[in-house]
């Protein structure tokens, strides 16, 4: 397994589909992967539930928060679910990780996600958590995640075939 280089990245943003759409390849195009920017941030609402059969879970409750005019959210510390703006297309030998970027760590704010495989399609989300007393404000469209791509070994047989294949889209 290796991670995608620029190179590599900028050939499979130009592909079809592109590996992810609507990348600004100027400013989204890092070293080791693609920014991902803020375009939804929902407060959980509900508590939430998982069993050990598939069909036994439930994900929180969610509502959105709104924005001000300008696009700011104004976030008090705890969690959050954020979606990102990004539409991402996975090949059968590509799989993505994702990370925060480090202006969030350097502010008490953090990113989690959890492993995109490969076939997966969608506008991915994760949880956000302002950790950060005081607060955050984040403004719709910032740049927030960096999503790394590894080539497997060999293309998987059988794609992301789950619950959430096309959210968001």
């Amino acid at each position: 397994m290796s991670v995608l280089s620029r190179e590599e990245l900028r050939a499979a943003l130009a592909g079809h589909p592109p590996l992810v759409e609507d990348v600004d390849v100027a400013t989204q195009l890092q070293p080791n992967g693609v920014d991902l920017r803020a375009e939804r941030i929902q407060k959980l609402t509900s508590p939430a539930l998982l069993g050990v059969a598939d069909s036994i879970r439930e994900p929180a409750g969610r509502e959105d928060l709104k924005a001000d005019g300008d696009g700011w959210w104004d976030l008090h510390q705890g969690a959050y679910v954020i979606t990102y703006r990004e539409k991402v297309n996975l090949p059968a030998d590509l799989t993505a990780l994702v990370f925060p970027r480090s202006s969030l760590l350097r502010s008490g704010v953090t990113l989690y996600g959890a492993v995109w495989d490969a076939g997966y399609s969608g506008r991915g989300e994760g949880l956000l958590a302002v950790l950060n007393a005081r607060g955050y404000r984040l403004q719709r469209g910032a740049r927030v995640a960096q999503l790394v791509f590894f080539r497997l070994s060999s293309a998987t047989q059988s794609g992301y075939a789950g619950r959430y294949q096309g959210e968001n889209a």
